[in-house]
Formats: structure tokens, sequence, C-alpha cells
């Protein structure tokens, strides 16, 4: 066989591979389109149920009318596409996680295929508690702190004096801007809660360890206090909501890649191909000393 024959054998599968993964992509987009038009036709429900902790929280300060303002001509129209493209990924979700598979499960054993399945399915499951844990929680408490900043009779529509004479600050916001900030918070938390997902599949992959993961404890509360500062609204009590979920996540993390590391040792062990170095240093220990 000639060496142009061995380019083109292997040519071959890599050519099969990029078709295979054009069609699944083709699908994802189709899928994402598919959940983006749904979306689009029902914005309106959507964008008042992503409004509900600022007119709870506007509420409970005596403010009856929680209505947004659009500041463009424009604005309008592009909340609604805001809407569906997030709408669209959260629908297609499922759909473009099951091409990913798809595409991925041919190369892999039958016991990678396990592995791997359990994280493609909890990846999406935690992003979405993270991001019902910013909805439900760290919003409605960030808009209360911003909407502290008014000041007056802001009890009407119509509030503009107090009555000393000095001119009120009431909340007139943008649409678009509170779309924003919401999704801000929504995607933010739920990546957030990526990490045990993250570290434990590092874990079973060897990257990291149980031990390494506690040596460097002191520096990951650092930088989670950093991510908190960064994340969040200069709210002190936000920010320790914050503080101690990701690094309750992270102090799972670890236990988690303990329990990865412990399922490795036993598997090896089983197959014979674990050597425990603890149980012969201790018994050379024991050895020495009965010697002397």
């Amino acid at each position: 066989m000639s060496a142009t024959d061995d380019i083109d054998d292997s040519a071959a599968p890599l050519i099969e591979h990029l078709a295979e993964l054009r069609t699944r992509l083709i699908h994802s987009v189709i899928a994402f389109i598919i959940g983006m038009v749904i979306c689009f036709t029902v914005w309106n429900p959507i964008f008042n149920f992503l409004t509900n902790p600022l007119c709870s929280a506007m509420a409970e300060r005596g403010q009856e009318d929680c209505g947004l303002i659009l500041i463009k001509l424009q604005e309008g129209f592009f909340v609604a596409i805001s809407i569906s493209l997030l709408g669209g990924l959260v629908l297609g979700f499922p759909y473009i996680s099951y091409q990913l598979w798809r595409f991925v499960a041919p190369g892999l054993y039958k016991n990678e295929k396990g592995a791997f399945l359990p994280f493609l399915i909890s990846s999406p499951l935690m992003f979405f508690i993270g991001a019902a844990f910013a909805f439900y929680v760290v919003t409605p408490l960030a808009f209360d702190f911003f909407l502290g900043f008014q000041q007056g009779s802001l009890t009407g529509s119509n509030a503009t004096v107090v009555d000393n004479g000095v001119a009120a600050i009431a909340f007139q916001g943008s649409a678009q801007e509170y779309l924003s900030l919401t999704i801000k918070f929504i995607v933010a938390f739920g990546l957030c809660f990526q990490l045990p997902v993250l570290l434990t599949l590092m874990g079973k992959a060897g990257l990291v360890s149980a031990e390494g993961l506690g040596n460097v404890r002191k520096y990951a509360m650092v930088a989670i206090l950093v991510l908190a500062a960064l994340v969040t609204p200069p709210d002190v009590i936000t920010q320790v909501i914050l503080f101690v979920v990701v690094y309750g996540l992270y102090e799972i993390s670890i236990q988690l890649v303990k329990r990865v590391e412990r399922k490795r040792e036993e598997k090896l062990r089983a197959e014979g191909y674990y050597d425990d170095e603890d149980a012969l240093l201790a018994e050379f220990d024991e050895d020495e000393d009965d010697l002397k």
C-alpha cells in the first residue's frame, strides 16, 4: 500500500466525523431557533414573570406601580429578542445536549460512557438550581438594596417632591437594563453552581485531588470572596450569601472528589493493580521497631 493510500484511509474517518458534527450542529441550531420562536410569541408573560422580584420589592415599600419604561424606540423589540434568545437556549438545551451525547458517545468505551453521562445530566440540573436560587433569593435582596436609595414620598406614580421641598428620587427603570441585570444574576449563579460538577469531573480525570483541593482551601476562600464582590451588588448580605453558598459547594466538591478517589482505589485494588504504599510503609516501620 502506498503512502497516498494511507493518507486517503486516514482522511476518510475525519471527513465522516466532520459530516457527523455538521449534522449535529444543524439539528442543534434548528432546536434553538424553534425554542426562540416559541418564546418570542409569549415574551410578554415571560417578562412579567422576570419582573416579579422587582414588583415584590417595590410593593413592600408601598409602591404600587412597578412598571418599567422604554428609553429608546427600539428598546421593546430588543427586550423581546433578549428574552427569546434566553428562552430558546433553555428550551433547546435538552435536545442540544442529546445531540452532543450522540456525537461523543460512539468514541467512548462502555465505562467512559457510564462516567460521562452523569455529568452531562447533572450539569444542566445544577445550572437550573443556581438560576432558581439567584431568581428567588438573590435578586429580591439585591433589588431591595438598590431601591433603598430612593427618597421622598414614593407611594404614588406622581411623587416628585418631598414635604420639606427636597426633590424626590424615584425609580423609573429601563426595561432593557432591568432584564440585563436579571439575566446577569441568573447566568452568574448558574455558572457558580457548576463548581461541584467541574471539580468532580477533573478529579475523575486525575487532574485534581481531594488533598490538593484541601491544601488550597485558603486561596479558594479569597477567590470566592473576590467573585462575590464582582458578581453581586455592593450589598454585604448578598455577598455573604453568595460566599457561603459557593464555599459550601467547594467543600462538597472535595467530598465528591474523595468519593471518586476511593472508588478508583477500590477498583484498582480489586484488579490487583493498586499498591498500598501506606500499608507497606506501616509494615516496614513496625519491622524496624521490632529490630530495635
